[in-house]
Formats: C-alpha cells, structure tokens, sequence
C-alpha cells in the first residue's frame, strides 16, 4: 500500500523547499522528488510537447523547459493542457517509488510543489516549508532576475503561502537566515518521528 508513512513536502516558489530538504535529508529522509519525476517525463514526452506547443519547445529531443514555463505561466490553458499530459504519469511513477519506500516502515518525504492545489495525492501528513509572500517576491527577483511582475506572475500561480500554512500539519518557517531553518527543520525532524512512533 502506498503513502502510509509518506510526508508531504511543500510550500510556494521560493520559500526555500531545497535547502528544507538538503537539512532533511542530512537527518535521514529519503525523499520522492516529484519536480525530479516532473522534468523526466517532460523529456520523455518531447514529441508529444512538441505536438501540443510547437516544435521550437523542443531543442535535440529536449524540452526547453526556460521557454516553455514562460509560455504556461502566462497562459493559465496551456499550463492546465501541460498539467493533462504531465500529472497522471507523474503520480503513477510516485504511487511506484512510495510502494519501494513502504518497506522500510520509516516515514519518508514526498516532495510535492502542488500537493494542496491538485489534491491528488492521498497523504496524511504534511510539511509546509514557509516564507512570506513577500520574501518569495524578494527572493524570486534576486535569484532568478525576475521583475517583480514575472515574480509576483508566479507566486500568483500557486495557492497563496497563508492557506498552505493553514492546511499544513507542520511548518518549517524560513523567513529569516540558514540558522533558523535549520532550527526549524531539526523540531519538526523531532514531532515527525515522535508521531510515526506512536
């Protein structure tokens, strides 16, 4: 049986999920990766990517992914004709690991960008990674070179942080420096496990 030691991880873009999960993983987790899924199979489906959005997505049997992300977070229709091809194969290669890791009776991380906007996935526990809106703002532009238009455009496209927060059974604030986060992951590192104890 799938996820029944399976924690969600999530949160909103920039919010600071890898470096959540890089401390996670130092404390023993094993993770699922559903971006890592997510950009396999988009290279997978090269032809049918190309078939729906037009060859010049496509560069040596590869998925401009930098182009093609402009186009769907700017066109809410093409992202849900992404999301048609992409989701059901994501899940069917998540359900397969989550039975793999099943075996070990450890809770395991799922790491999930979308986990409460598709609700798809049938996961008890979750772990929201959060930082203010505003910080994802902050960071999006310095990181990446966004406008704040182009940032807000994609923070914009996921549930907002606040709601995440809400549904979250724990949160790993990092709205402030690397210390604090490692905090934070190591005191829910702790309830994670004293839960699946008990």
């Amino acid at each position: 049986m799938a996820f029944d030691y399976a924690v969600a991880l999530t949160g909103g873009i920039a919010t600071g999920k890898s470096s959540a999960t890089v401390i996670l993983s130092l404390y023993g987790f094993r993770f699922i990766d559903a971006d890592k899924i997510a950009h396999a199979m988009l290279d997978q489906q090269y032809q049918k990517i190309a078939e729906l959005f037009g060859a010049d997505y496509v560069v040596n049997e590869k998925v401009d992914r930098v182009k093609l992300g402009k186009l769907v977070f700017a066109d809410t229709h093409k992202r849900k004709m992404l999301e048609a091809l992409l989701h059901p194969l994501i899940y069917d290669e998540i359900v397969r690991l989550s039975e793999e890791q099943e075996k070990f009776k450890k809770p395991y991380i799922v790491d999930i960008p979308l986990f409460f906007e598709n609700r798809r996935y049938p996961i008890k526990r979750s772990v929201v990674c959060y930082a203010p809106k505003s910080t994802q703002i902050e960071r999006l532009m310095k990181r990446d070179g966004y406008t704040e238009e182009e940032a807000l455009r994609r923070v914009e496209s996921q549930m907002d942080i606040e709601e995440k927060r809400k549904l979250a059974t724990y949160v790993i604030d990092n709205s402030k420096d690397l210390k604090q986060l490692q905090n934070e992951c190591q005191r829910v590192k702790d309830e994670i496990i004293a839960d699946f104890v008990c």
